[in-house]
């Protein structure tokens, strides 16, 4: 049962769907990528099952409503990194252990947040994510760290192939046969979702 939640970011106003981890399992922090936002129905069924593993998901949206149709934001990297670490510290007053899963541009935000000093997240997932867009601050992230990317997604394997020769924590590339960017292909979503919460429940600090 999830609970809606909202959060005040600089004078914006973002809201979310937050559902209570089991035990010492890490709450997962969903960070959208290209507009996307809580109810995008491919990261809801990733979120549902790994709740059924007893983690803990905040699905919510990284722009405000207004801001939705401005695309420069979408690609504004430090801005949404910002506030996802925002977030992170409002949700650290009800969650002892915060992991991150982004998506697209969101996993640039993940990865360049998990990067903060200070910022202890126990994990980060990427999701046929731009990974490459953190830029050089893949090198200073110290959360274990997987990229799933589609065996069709040929441009951004490579991206993030590049992007995991600067990450210098523990990290994982791994291709899931038959599926193109969005995962949008019978039974590749679910690959992603099982492998997500391995990572998440390996790297957890109950594990």
């Amino acid at each position: 049962m999830s609970t809606e939640v909202a959060f005040d970011v600089d004078g914006v106003h973002l809201s979310g769907a937050l559902t209570e981890p089991v035990g010492p399992l890490p709450v997962v922090v969903f960070a959208h990528g290209s507009g996307s936002g809580r109810f995008s129905p491919r990261n809801r069924l990733v979120a549902e099952l790994l709740q059924d593993a007893g983690l803990g998901t905040l699905l919510f949206d990284l722009l405000a409503a207004a801001e939705e149709g401005d695309r420069s934001l979408v690609f504004d990297i430090p801005l949404l990194a910002c506030r996802l670490l925002e977030v992170t510290a409002q949700l650290r007053e009800r969650a002892s252990s915060i992991a991150y899963f982004g998506a697209s541009t969101g996993a640039a935000a993940a990865l360049h947040a998990a990067a903060e000093k200070g910022n202890d997240v126990s994990a980060v997932v990427s999701r046929g994510g731009r990974p490459d867009l953190a830029g050089s601050r893949l090198s200073m992230v110290r959360a274990p760290t997987l990229l799933l990317v589609g065996s069709l997604d040929t441009a951004v394997i490579e991206l993030n192939r590049q992007a995991a020769r600067l990450l210098e924590c523990e990290h994982t590339v791994e291709i899931v046969p038959g599926a193109t960017h969005l995962f949008e292909e019978p039974g590749t979503l679910a690959v992603v979702a099982e492998r997500a919460r391995e990572w998440f429940v390996a790297h957890s600090s109950g594990s």
